[in-house]
């Protein structure tokens, strides 16, 4: 077998340079088709795209050799070459016989040149295949004859519907096993269809073949004479894929501002979508202020005209302010800005989607804290019906709404890939937990803004003669957090400052009161109460918050809400098993018996802080001894720090 390599190296031994230079700049323009393979597991994925390179001149001697020492060692079909073997790469995979990572391939054709994604097939790495998704055109999905359409079937064409493929191939593989049988292939080709008919697909393309064998996969198998479709590699190169970013309207992310010396400023980026001239009028879709294009710069030189794909740097004729993260555009037809939004989401993370958590979101170049302010439903890859839902654990699919600190540029997903996707970051570990698509924003977000005051927190803060805070304790049920503050205010109170006292078990009886303690209640509880507190800050007093608040997310995102030095986190550090003796209300004895639920250190987890301003170990410790600790640190704070931030206002 030989390989394109040594088929242009003979080429360029026979005619010269010059051949090899005419074969390389045929193959730049070749058009290019990015696509995956994914379905469940075992239905053939990585052995298909073994095939393929195989069959394409692919395959280095050295390769093959390789791959038929593998076989023997890892393979599954007997003396025979395991295809699969060329993409399922880590031991782990070989192992197990399965894919875990998401393979990238390139390959070439005389028509067409390929990128394919050989996506993992188990649920649990469900993520991974929405990533090789994520810039695909088309999806192979495939169907083993012997097990029809499954489950991970149908929640791969979801995901893929979502993350904008419009052309599928339903490669019903494995047809050998059932004797090539047309009526099997029939009733696959009708159920898919069926489950299909409102995912916004333009064209389902239907196939049986054979990736072990190779029927049907570039030759046309002489055992199903029944079949008249196209090859499988047929299809992929004469499929029309529309380059549609070229066709919408111009978006260009600012990476980087450009600024080598006093008489060069400029703007540099990738065109994400549409085409921009030399002399067009542009805007700053956040500021929404106009200049017009003066050059198109490039490292080859000065273009008039750039398009979608082309990495430039942009030089406006005027000084205008912009900023990385954000977006010029087309002045005629500029995208949405608003800090709250709609969109589809599939999560990724063993930690559930919890609304009222506090994430950061990121798209192509821009990124903000978000919320999850609602979760309208969560989707059933089964029948697709929308079913009320608090979280959703990993990958589950659902609708939410989207709330941001700050308004940022996008197009809905569906009219831009490039400007309406999204994900989703964890604050704590920086892991990737989902990933979004916007569908719309959200009209209230348009009509609300932020009514600027005439008293500001200084002088609320002035009248009192104090400094305000928000002394946070957090700690485990019985650990002493009510009790401390509750002295605590007492004594703030004796000396003439103005505080107020948050308690959880208080709050529950009015303004939580609606919520139980499952984890998505916990985190909507203290997001209410960091909201409260904020106000009451804003109003100059110190607010003593107890609750047990046990996620590390949520008492930073009530960090995050205070201004500067004004959030004092006060752990009041007592082990579990002091907590439980005490057991002042009979919670622990009830909880370890399991008459109670979603219980704090015993069946639901409580996160400690790792670096609280304020630790405060109780035990041989009396309550008083508590209260005066945090007496002198709160004098040294104010003795330290003559100012703060006010907020705005007088």
């Amino acid at each position: 077998m030989r390989s394109t390599a040594e088929t242009l190296s003979e080429a360029g031994a026979a005619a010269g340079t010059d051949s090899v230079r005419d074969y390389l700049l045929a193959q730049e323009k070749k058009s290019l088709l990015r696509f995956l393979t994914c379905g469940s597991v075992d239905d053939g994925k990585s052995t298909l795209i073994g095939r393929l390179l195989s069959d394409t001149r692919q395959i280095f001697e050295d390769q093959l050799a390789a791959l038929e020492r593998d076989s023997r060692k890892h393979g599954t079909t007997g003396e025979e070459v395991d295809f699969a073997l060329l993409v399922d790469g880590l031991e782990a995979e070989r192992e197990q016989g399965i894919t875990i990572d998401v393979a990238y391939r390139f390959f070439a054709t005389p028509k067409r040149k390929f990128i394919v994604a050989d996506t993992p097939g188990h649920e649990q790495y469900t993520r991974n295949m929405a990533t090789g998704a994520s810039t695909a055109d088309l999806a192979i999905v495939l169907v083993d004859a012997r097990q029809g359409v499954l489950r991970q079937t149908r929640r791969h064409s979801i995901i893929a519907s979502l993350l904008g493929i419009r052309h599928i191939v339903v490669a019903v593989n494995k047809i050998d096993l059932v004797d090539f049988d047309e009526a099997v292939f029939a009733k696959i080709v009708e159920d898919y269809r069926a489950f299909a008919a409102d995912l916004g697909f333009k064209s389902i393309v239907p196939i049986p073949l054979s990736a072990r064998y190779g029927d049907n996969v570039t030759a046309r198998s002489p055992r199903m004479n029944w079949y008249a479709g196209p090859t499988l590699i047929g299809h992929l190169e004469t499929v029309a894929v529309e380059d549609e970013a070229l066709a919408l309207p111009f978006r260009f992310p600012v990476q980087y501002v450009n600024r080598p010396n006093l008489d060069f400023r400029g703007f540099a980026g990738t065109i994400a979508s549409g085409s921009v001239a030399e002399g067009d009028e542009i805007v700053v879709a956040k500021s929404g202020t106009s200049a017009r294009v003066k050059r198109i710069v490039t490292r080859d030189g000065d273009l008039k005209e750039a398009v979608a794909g082309q990495a430039v740097t942009l030089v406006l004729d005027e000084e205008i302010e912009v900023s990385r993260g954000n977006m010029l555009v087309a002045a005629a037809a500029r995208p949405q800005v608003a800090d709250q939004f709609a969109a589809n989401i599939v999560w990724f993370d063993e930690q559930a989607l919890l609304p009222g958590r506090s994430y950061i979101l990121r798209t192509a170049t821009d990124q903000a804290s978000a919320t999850v302010s609602e979760l309208k439903h969560r989707l059933n890859v089964n029948d697709f019906a929308h079913e009320a839902a608090k979280s959703l654990a990993m990958n589950e699919v659902g609708v939410v709404s989207i709330a941001t600190r700050a308004p940022i540029v996008f197009d809905p997903f569906a009219q831009n890939r490039a400007t309406g996707a999204f994900i989703l970051v964890d604050r704590i570990t920086n892991a990737t937990v989902g990933a979004g698509m916007i569908l719309h924003p959200l009209r209230r977000a348009e009509n609300i803004h932020w009514q600027s005051l005439d008293v500001g927190k200084r002088a609320r803060a002035d009248m009192k003669n104090q400094r305000p805070a928000v002394l946070w304790f957090t700690g485990l049920s019985g650990s002493g957090k009510s009790t401390i503050a509750n002295l605590l205010e007492k004594k703030l109170h004796a000396t003439g400052r103005h505080t107020y006292l948050l308690d959880g078990d208080n709050v529950r009886h009015g303004l939580n009161r609606d919520l139980g303690f499952t984890d998505a209640d916990r985190v909507e509880n203290i997001r209410r109460v960091a909201e409260v507190a904020k106000l009451m800050a804003d109003a100059g007093l110190i607010v003593i918050v107890s609750f047990i608040s046990p996620f590390k997310a949520e008492r930073r995102m009530a960090r995050e809400l205070m201004v500067g030095g004004e959030f004092v986190e006060v752990f009041v550090d007592t082990p579990f098993e002091e907590c439980a003796r005490r057991d002042p209300k009979g919670l622990y004895a009830r909880a370890l018996k399991g008459e109670i639920k979603n219980f704090t250190g015993v069946d639901s987890p409580y996160e400690a802080p790792e670096n609280p301003e304020v630790r405060l170990k109780t035990l041989g410790r009396t309550p008083e001894d508590m209260v005066d600790i945090l007496d002198r640190w709160l004098a040294e704070r104010d003795l330290a720090e003559d100012s703060y931030d006010d907020g705005g206002g007088i």
